[in-house]
């Protein structure tokens, strides 16, 4: 049954080949100066880069290039982004990359004016911004975190073994995002298969949760079937524009926060790979994949009901003269027979994890009680130890 919820997302989308013309129907809004946000040189490469300047200049605004932002925006990078978009005075953040920039663009977005230590405030007290935020609008290069129409920010404190993201109100939200799928073709295939694979944990960690009859589980049933189906394709050839296309839509959509209400949401195969990400800067959805089977067949007896819809309505398992369990244990089978397909790491081994870490891993791991089951840290601890 839903409960009492209110829906809002305040960013404006702009899709397709065209997409890029939106920008500069947005600068419009905002002042002169803008900082330009990007990570280690790909969208110069690709001419990326080039075509937004070219915007930003028709458009009179003054250029702060803030570039260098790696796949796991560090709180000392923050800290500098935070010193580039004061001396820019920038009435405008824009990050033209994957999610990693985007989130980092939000988090120099409320921490450049605030007078407390953004870290402390934002990551560990998990406080909304009091001071002036600054707006962001996102220029997407490859697909997986939803970034570009949500609140999510995701810091690492490698001094305190920490990878944190913290979910920010809709005034953090970016104002707008362009969105078209030719920009996420160049993208390195280990990078477009890590983000495939973050849509689909996304969807699952606010699937496996609730045990009502709720539409935003029909919907992300949906999805999950749209991506499985456009995963296999762009994986086959890159630059599929209907699947590329597809699979940009999906990741929009499995987390700008509408399949969430009425959902508990469980978040519990990000706690894991975050916390094995602070130990090894392994890519995200490397290692969400790494941990989600052995996670997902650990909490299978706790939730059965919705892991056997999920295993015939998501893979088309015939649950016909089967038990729940077997029924659900077929579906994720099918899940990992597909993970394997496509090419995603399945252990924690090949990125860079060993026995001697999970102590600290599990140490590094924020427990949630969303899910089917709150677990203990030597629950954790095993389910590591299978992950390796």
């Amino acid at each position: 049954m839903l409960g009492n919820f209110q829906y809002y997302n305040p960013t404006k989308l702009y899709f397709g080949k065209d997409a890029l013309e939106g920008l500069g129907i947005e600068l419009s809004r905002y002042g002169k100066n803008v900082l330009l946000v990007y990570g280690g040189g790909s969208v110069k490469k690709n001419g990326i880069y080039d075509k937004v300047v070219k915007i930003l200049k028709q458009h009179g605004k003054t250029v702060f290039e803030d570039g260098g932002v790696m796949p796991n925006p560090t709180v000392e990078k923050v800290r500098e982004g935070c010193e580039r978009a004061r001396n820019a005075h920038a009435d405008l953040i824009l990050a033209v990359g994957g999610g990693s920039v985007c989130d980092y663009a939000k988090a120099v977005s409320v921490s450049e004016h605030c007078k407390e230590d953004f870290w402390q405030k934002y990551f560990i007290d998990f406080d909304e911004p009091t001071c002036e935020i600054v707006p962001v609008g996102c220029v997407l290069t490859m697909v997986g975190t939803g970034s570009e129409m949500n609140g999510g920010s995701v810091i690492t404190n490698h001094g305190q073994k920490l990878k944190i993201g913290h979910v920010f109100g809709d005034s953090v939200f970016p104002k707008f995002s362009v969105l078209n799928p030719e920009f996420t073709y160049t993208v390195p295939r280990y990078q477009m298969i890590s983000g495939i694979y973050d849509i689909m944990s996304h969807i699952l960690e606010q699937y496996f949760s609730g045990t009502d009859d709720n539409t935003s589980d029909y919907i992300m049933e949906g999805l999950l079937r749209s991506l499985i189906h456009s995963a296999e394709i762009a994986v086959k050839n890159p630059e599929d524009y209907e699947a590329r296309s597809n699979i940009m839509w999906i990741a929009t959509w499995a987390l700008n926060t509408l399949v969430a209400k009425g959902k508990t949401t469980d978040w519990m195969v990000h706690m894991l790979g975050q916390a094995v990400a602070a130990h090894t800067d392994a890519t995200h959805g490397m290692t969400l994949a790494a941990v989600s089977l052995p996670y997902y067949r650990h909490i299978l007896p706790y939730g059965v009901q919705k892991f056997a819809r999920y295993a015939v309505n998501v893979w088309g398992v015939c649950a016909e003269g089967k038990t729940e369990e077997q029924t659900a244990l077929e579906g994720l089978a099918a899940m990992e027979e597909w993970m394997k397909k496509i090419g995603l790491v399945m252990n924690l081994k090949e990125l860079g994890a060993n026995k001697e870490m999970l102590d600290g891993i599990v140490k590094s791991t924020v427990v949630m009680t969303g899910g089917y089951k709150v677990l203990s840290a030597q629950e954790i601890y095993g389910i590591l130890e299978k992950s390796l």
